[in-house]
């Protein structure tokens, strides 16, 4: 998975550049490795559900998926 970011530059499959954290801003655990299969599971399932089937069980933890926005295109333009 890493690897197939690093071929398309940093972009996710719709073309997007992807910046998610790869820890926690609160509680320093390390999230960023689940980003990828909480982004796909959103699609099909409720944020919560999808989270606990993740184990983020931690409320700082589901924070950073739940509020987070891809602004790399809006920051480099």
């Amino acid at each position: 998975m890493v690897v197939e970011e690093r071929e398309r530059g940093g972009r996710n499959p719709t073309g997007e550049l992807t910046v998610f954290p790869v820890r926690c801003f609160t509680c320093g655990k390390v999230i960023g490795h689940y980003w990828e299969k909480y982004r796909d599971m959103i699609r099909e399932d409720s944020p919560e559900k999808v989270l606990d089937s993740l184990g983020i069980e931690r409320y700082c933890c589901r924070r950073m998926f739940l509020t987070h926005k891809e602004i790399m295109e809006e920051i480099i333009d």
